[in-house]
């Protein structure tokens, strides 16, 4: 996750109290929730308690006179490296001290009161699922809501997740990112104030072996089936002719297994697409699209002479990643807010292009946050692969171990039949491994006073085991 406070704001205290300065704290380039110093001390003081003063990083000192502009900007800067390094740390980020502080934060900022309300959470066919929940559950709650919702067995959630998505005017899904455990979905939806964002559900691995655990149930066989019968209507799976003939005659059969199984030999099956954005590979300024799966992010890169070439970054040859946010004041169009504050957000990552050669490569996108979250779930698959496990994983309540189980469930109605293909689709050139003149700015180095997170990185354990034959 990507932590900044990019800016302060002073506010007037409750019943004529003096005014103080209150810390905006931007998640994922979004504004989370508003802090004081105060909060953030209590938090440091019962991390301090929990976990020792050895793991917990040093906090920004008491001042006894009140700050002036310049210690007001030193102090935001420290509180964010503070928050950055916290959540970074695999004990205190993933502490349910640390998440629930973000919690609680964020629907008193919000102003969202605790009360039972109904949320709706899409599923990849649109079937819109109705969920009793209360404004204060946090994402496994509402997950495991849904979960019993559909009658999905217990040992099957761990295999789905929910995504913060914005639909767009075609029908498909922009994806923003990835629920969190230290948000609160009912708050972070209805603060958009804006139709357009929904909640919806999707598997949440990388690996299609995983599918025939997900299978051997009907409502996960389902829930499988509705994704990739989704995947292909928008273009995201590539079929042609005699592909798509094959999966029609299957589904009039209404063979969902068989289906999934040709689907998975199809280009692109299990990854998630994401909108045109900018990169500076082979050059800079060239416009992209970036597929993420298999392991890999897929470029349909756009050159300056408008040929379209395809290329693989694979996750085992990224050293490391990192996301940087910029916010720039714009006086913006004639009739919109003046001074408004605007986000850039860019994803750069360290790729073993040959052997001993190192290179940054740098996506500019708004989904710039869910691509890492997209890296590092791949890298975390890849790690407990490797290390003998599976993510199959049993939910269990904090009370009583069980689930919540709904009183009325809800079938995961079956999508309608496939339309024909697009008849313009041709399939695209590969990229040359020669293509590597590239103008890279020194991403690790920024010369921006307004970059937020300059020592944001994710090192990759995974690129640890590359050996030459990899190469």
């Amino acid at each position: 996750m990507h932590f900044s406070i990019p800016e302060t704001e002073t506010r007037a205290g409750d019943g004529g109290a003096a005014a103080y300065v209150a810390y905006n704290i931007h998640v994922n380039g979004v504004l989370h929730c508003r802090v004081r110093y105060s909060q953030l001390l209590g938090l440091h003081e019962q991390l301090r308690k929990e976990y020792g003063a050895n793991v917990v990083p040093a906090f920004p000192p008491k001042k006894i006179f009140t700050l002036t502009p310049a210690e007001v900007e030193q102090r935001r800067e420290q509180l964010e490296k503070y928050m950055q390094a916290v959540r970074q740390d695999p004990t205190l980020g993933g502490s349910e001290t640390f998440n629930s502080f973000l919690r609680k934060a964020q629907q008193e900022t919000q102003q969202i009161p605790t009360e039972e309300v109904v949320l709706e959470v899409l599923l990849s066919n649109g079937q819109k699922v109705k969920v009793n929940i209360l404004t204060s559950d946090q994402t496994e709650d509402v997950l495991e809501a849904v979960a019993s919702k559909l009658d999905l067995p217990d040992d099957l959630v761990g295999y789905f997740s929910l995504f913060l998505v914005r639909q767009t005017k075609d029908g498909a899904f922009s994806f923003v990112r990835k629920l969190q455990e230290f948000e609160l979905p009912y708050v972070s939806v209805t603060s958009l104030h804006n139709p357009e964002f929904q909640i919806i559900l999707r598997k949440s691995y990388w690996d299609s072996a995983y599918d025939d655990d997900v299978m051997e149930h009907r409502v996960g066989l389902n829930l499988l089936y509705a994704q990739t019968v989704s995947d292909i209507e928008h273009g995201w799976i590539l079929v042609n002719k005699e592909q798509h003939r094959q999966l029609k005659s299957l589904q009039e059969k209404v063979s969902k297994k068989e289906f999934i199984r040709l689907a998975q030999t199809l280009k692109y099956y299990g990854y998630l697409k994401f909108d045109p954005c900018v990169t500076d590979f082979p050059e800079k300024g060239c416009h992209v699209v970036v597929s993420a799966g298999n392991n890999e992010l897929n470029f349909q890169v756009r050159l300056p002479n408008e040929q379209i070439k395809e290329g693989s970054f694979k996750v085992t040859r990224m050293r490391c990643w990192r996301v940087t946010s910029s916010v720039a004041m714009s006086n913006g169009p004639s009739g919109s807010s003046p001074g408004k504050s605007e986000v850039k957000l860019e994803l750069a990552f360290e790729y073993l292009m040959s052997k001993d050669r190192l290179q940054w490569v740098t996506i500019t996108s708004p989904q710039a946050i869910m691509l890492s979250i997209c890296l590092q779930s791949m890298v975390d698959e890849l790690m407990v692969k490797k290390s003998g496990g599976s993510i199959r994983k049993m939910f269990r309540r904090r009370v009583n171990g069980a689930l919540r189980r709904s009183d009325s469930q809800q079938a995961v109605k079956s999508p309608p039949l496939l339309d024909s293909p697009d008849a313009s689709w041709e399939p695209m050139a590969k990229l040359s491994s020669k293509l590597t003149s590239v103008s890279l700015r020194g991403i690790s180095h920024s010369s921006s006073a307004n970059d937020v997170a300059a020592n944001d990185f994710h090192g990759n354990y995974a690129f640890e085991g590359i050996g030459d034959e990899d190469l």
